[in-house]
């Protein structure tokens, strides 16, 4: 339970936890918490509420996710139960590594052995696992009917709402990537991003949505709209048919877990990078990193060493289970071994072994949801970077994801193309169990922020007491693809030449590139909620 005296000289925040008496709904844009709390003041559940932002989400945040995406989450339920879903698809089965590259090459005009997996267009797009993952949650946890909770989304799409500035100006990304007339009708407005305060309505996106909620999911992966992304991704030179998108099932999986400082953290297992965090904590435990003062240049030191190495074994093993063995990443034994490489300087020999350079600062959308009955969901949806592919299916308003950029075309690499196979995954809900009856949904957005997001988040929790919000707020570090070390300007006053002497090659970069984050926790039927600035984050409570 909260204290009931709070000390006031450690809250540094800008503003306080929300409370709220019957469930919270935390996410990164104010009307998507709004959409949550209005399922829930109407009879939803948790999971009812998570769904109902995550697709308006889709409407009033279309830069960061949407149908053409993937969905996860990781979750408790009142009954006690603790699990996850995954919902992302895999690579067409016609796509081959040697199919691919012969595409590539002949689309840049390079020698075959030149040819590496796009950034973004048809070869990119992986199955689709949002709508069926919407469905799957609901049909095994919701109060509500996927109509029902679809009904603020569709409001947003057809009559209109805001553009908030974060939004605004990453809409802007589409006027170079949108190329077709489709598409560029679907997201622009006479060829422009929106500007701030612009009311705009998203129609074509709003017909399929209301499609959605009258017939199912299965529209999305079987009829005309399944034919309408098939022939979309064909038609620009990929491999997708209508067969890959209605063999495609959601998935319930056991979440993997640790213990750090006497509280369990789940995260999802691979092919998510869950593993990295948790990696992480545990190599942090092991050279002490949480008993140095917060903020200081020893815990910022520790804790990236300890993020460098799990970040290694991450992008060097963790794929789709199903095509690879996985060494024990989550072990205490494995993070003793890898321990004994952090010293007091910092080691540039540890590299990302990077699947995937994009994917460093891609951006998403995570919804943390909890009720008043204990059931707690983080639920995170993404199309990867931005409007992913660029490729938006004929006229249902549905931009399609570039995951499988994050595919290696490398034979000898593990997470490397093979038809059916699902690529290596950055999103990660988390899980934070506090207590028997005490327990909170959280997580950070932006590529591979996630991981070591999750890590700081759970060290100032854990080994520095921060109320929730405090915890989020608190200024952050980030280890970056080209080994250097990332930090706020709110720390690198204080920290950047301590780090610098310990041998970091230290950049300052703006606050938005260290990740939104929410959190939201039932602690024994006291509910709360919290989330940061770094994009539109919004706590809303009923």
């Amino acid at each position: 339970m909260p204290e009931l005296t709070p000390d006031l000289d450690r809250f540094t925040s800008r503003r306080s936890t929300v409370y709220a008496p019957n469930g919270v709904v935390a996410t990164s844009q104010p009307l998507a918490a709004q959409a949550g709390v209005e399922i829930l003041a109407n009879g939803g559940n948790a999971f009812d509420a998570a769904v109902a932002a995550a697709a308006a989400l889709n409407v009033v945040e279309p830069t960061s996710t949407g149908l053409g995406g993937d969905v996860f989450a990781c979750y408790r339920t009142a009954d006690g139960e603790v699990g996850a879903m995954r919902s992302c698809g895999g690579a067409p089965a016609a796509a081959t590594r040697d199919e691919v590259r012969k595409a590539v090459a002949s689309d840049e005009g390079v020698p075959l052995y030149e040819a590496t997996m796009p950034e973004t267009g048809a070869h990119t797009v992986t199955v689709p696992g949002t709508a069926r993952g919407w469905e799957a949650t609901l049909d095994r946890f919701g109060a509500k009917s996927l109509g029902d909770v679809l009904q603020p989304a569709i409001h947003y799409a057809t009559a209109g709402y805001p553009v908030t500035e974060v939004v605004a100006a990453q809409w802007q990304h589409g006027e170079g990537l949108f190329e077709s007339d489709h598409a560029r009708d679907a997201y622009l407005f006479d060829g422009a991003a929106p500007t701030v305060g612009q009311t705009v309505t998203l129609p074509k996106l709003g017909r399929t949505l209301e499609r959605v909620a009258d017939e199912g999911a299965d529209v999305i992966y079987e009829g005309d709209v399944a034919a309408a992304i098939a022939d979309e991704v064909q038609s620009n030179g990929g491999f997708l048919t209508t067969d890959d998108l209605a063999a495609f099932e959601p998935e319930f999986v056991e979440p993997v877990s640790t213990t750090y400082g006497g509280v369990e953290v789940y995260e999802l297992p691979p092919n998510n990078q869950g593993l990295i965090a948790l990696e992480a904590l545990n190599v942090a435990d092991e050279v002490d990193a949480g008993d140095h003062p917060f903020g200081s240049a020893e815990s910022v030191h520790r804790f990236a060493e300890a993020t460098k190495v799990a970040f290694h074994d991450g992008h060097r093993y963790i794929t789709d289970p199903e095509y690879e063995e996985i060494p024990p990443l989550a072990s205490r034994e494995w993070a003793a071994k890898r321990a004994e490489e952090i010293g007091d300087e910092a080691n540039h020999d540890v590299t990302f072994g990077v699947p995937d350079a994009h994917a460093e600062d891609a951006d998403t959308v995570l919804c943390c949801v909890a009720d008043a009955a204990g059931n707690v969901v983080s639920f995170i949806n993404s199309r990867f970077a931005g409007f992913g592919s660029g490729l938006v299916a004929g006229d249902t308003g549905i931009a399609l994801q570039n995951r499988g950029a994050s595919f290696s075309l490398d034979d000898d690499h593990p997470n490397r193309l093979e038809p059916g196979k699902r690529p290596f995954h950055t999103l990660v809900p988390g899980l934070l169990e506090f207590g028997e009856n005490d327990w909170a949904a959280f997580g950070v957005m932006g590529g591979y922020m996630q991981p070591q997001g999750h890590v700081q988040v759970v060290s100032n929790l854990v080994d520095h007491g921060l109320p929730a919000q405090a915890a989020l707020d608190a200024p952050r570090w980030r280890y970056r693809e080209d080994g250097t070390l990332a930090v706020e300007d709110r720390l690198a006053g204080r920290l950047g030449a301590k780090l610098a002497r310990k041998g970091h090659d230290v950049r300052v970069l703006p606050a938005a590139m260290f990740g939104g984050a929410q959190f939201a926790r039932w602690d024994d039927g006291t509910l709360s909620g919290a989330t940061e600035p770094r994009k539109d984050g919004q706590v809303a409570g009923y």
